[in-house]
Formats: C-alpha cells, structure tokens, sequence
C-alpha cells in the first residue's frame, strides 16, 4: 500500500466513525447587535492634493555646514 494513500485514507475513515458532530460556529448576539462608533463620510481622495512644481536645486554647501560637528568632526 502507498504511504501517500495511507496517509490520506485513515483520517478520513476515522473522521467518518466520529461520535459527535462538532458544534456549530455562530457569533455572538451581543456583537451583532452594538452600533458602529460613527458612519463613514464620504471623503474625497484628492481633497488634500497640492500642486507642486519641480525647481532648480538650492546651494547645499551652507545646509551641510550647518548640520555639521563644530570641529568638522566627523565622529
């Protein structure tokens, strides 16, 4: 006998000589029954677009030596 076929054949014949069938899952009828916090709005997807143009790029120089070590330290 294959062990493939053994394998999928005995849970299936012990599953079938099951006593009892397995209770039914159902929710809670205190959960279906307590309101939503507060409906959806509609929103808009673009309502907080803003134009934005592409510009020349800034002197960083000044940037750089701004954010760096007093001493030039790079540590």
């Amino acid at each position: 006998m294959k062990p493939s076929l053994f394998v999928v054949g005995l849970p299936l014949l012990v599953g079938g000589c099951a006593s009892t069938l397995p209770p039914d899952v159902v929710a809670s009828p205190a959960a279906v029954e307590q309101p939503s916090a507060r409906p959806a709005a509609y929103r808009s997807p673009i309502s907080g677009y803003v134009t934005r143009q592409p510009v020349d790029p800034k002197p960083w120089r000044r940037q750089n030596d701004l954010q760096s070590p007093a001493n030039g330290d790079a540590s």
